[in-house]
């Protein structure tokens, strides 16, 4: 194990503070200065920076920001035990280290930075790992650090750099990638911990946006925490619970999204539509139990040709058993589903929900001609 400093060594520190880890703070030490060292590294370069480190402990990862050359660090500490250790390192560092006793959840950065950003570098305490980040994610924007280098238990991470359509892709994906590029760096094994912990860990690097989407981050919140609090239930029946109607999201969704169907094509077929503002319940009397929503639908000049009632029977049939592929849930017509995708040029194993509304009109259509002069 490298030495990056005359300091003892942190099991001596452990030792002679009695800082044995405690389940209650989340606490789980790192030992091994090489690997302090790296997750530092990971930060960037660090001369002249001003680090924010969550729950230091003995103090290893500590030691290798200022090993690394941060000008200073602002070490925040629950644990009282861990104070005396922290400030034998500010005597090593003269000036280097703000030791802030209490609990992150309460810190308040702006306060110490004086205007100034800064980096927060932490093995974050398993426990608040998750409320700490949100936190960050949904202040003020811009926020006051210029990256959040941080490690969580892997399955957190895993979470934190999901992309949409994968099973760990949920709320906290979202929430991070809608004001953050994120990147998981690498993984860190349960031995390079003491106590070790019984899952593997992983650093995540999460750089702000210049220019996040435009968006209420208490809107998203909410909205997010109902449309991940049922995995796996449609869009229209998670967010019931949120109090949202559902009729305006269907009218001016795009293909591929949950709310996209019958009544997006039929909108989209002749009309552009937008979503323009919601109207809480409160607005009204006697104030109903959703939110309502303002959409605007402008007739397109020249809307693709297409049989009217052809197009709302083929919508209605394929859309009528969702998930199902379309040569399955369009037999209800009484055609040759195969013949009739494969003149549309879509494939048979598509389901409703990918087919843009031009796909929609080509198979209205064929149909339209198909059953022309039925009795």
């Amino acid at each position: 194990m490298a030495q990056i400093d005359d300091l003892p060594p942190l099991r001596e520190v452990i030792r002679r503070h009695g800082l044995s880890a405690k389940k209650s703070l989340g606490q789980n030490f790192v030992l091994d200065l090489n690997l302090t060292a790296r997750i530092a590294r990971a930060g960037g370069a660090l001369q002249g920076a001003t680090v924010v480190e969550v729950g230091p402990g003995p103090g290893g990862l500590t030691r290798a920001l200022l090993a690394e050359g941060a000008r200073r660090v602002i070490a925040i500490e629950r644990d009282d035990r861990a104070i005396a250790a922290l400030e034998e390192i500010a005597a090593r560092y003269p000036g280097r280290i703000e030791i802030v006793p209490g609990d992150a959840l309460e810190f308040d950065a702006r306060v110490h930075l004086n205007g100034e950003r800064a980096r927060v570098i932490a093995n974050l305490p398993y426990n608040i790992a998750t409320a700490l980040l949100i936190g960050w994610l949904t202040e003020p924007w811009p926020p006051w650090y210029d990256a959040l280098v941080l490690m969580f238990q892997r399955e957190v991470a895993l979470r934190i750099v999901a992309a949409p359509g994968s099973k760990t892709y949920g709320r906290l994906s979202v929430l991070a990638n809608w004001r953050c590029e994120t990147k998981m760096l690498f993984d860190v094994a349960p031995s390079a911990f003491v106590p070790p912990p019984k899952v593997t860990s992983s650093v995540v690097r999460l750089v702000p946006r210049e220019r996040p989407l435009a968006c209420d981050s208490g809107a998203l919140q909410k909205l997010t925490a109902a449309a991940f609090g049922q995995r796996r239930k449609m869009l229209r029946q998670s967010l019931k619970t949120l109090g949202v109607d559902t009729v305006a999201l269907r009218i001016v969704a795009a293909p591929g999204s949950k709310t996209y169907g019958r009544l997006s094509v039929l909108a989209n077929w002749r009309c552009e539509t937008k979503m323009l503002f919601d109207v809480a319940p409160s607005a009204f009397v006697p104030p109903p139990k959703v939110t309502s929503s303002v959409v605007r639908l402008i007739p397109h000049e020249r809307p693709l040709a297409c049989d009217a009632g052809a197009l709302q029977k083929l919508t209605a049939a394929a859309f009528g058993q969702r998930r199902k592929m379309l040569r399955q849930s369009l037999k209800i017509l009484g055609l040759d589903t195969n013949a009739l995708l494969a003149e549309a040029a879509i494939e048979p194993t598509a389901r409703a929900e990918e087919i843009p509304v031009e796909g929609f009109v080509r198979l209205a259509n064929i149909f339209a001609g198909q059953t022309k002069g039925r009795v």
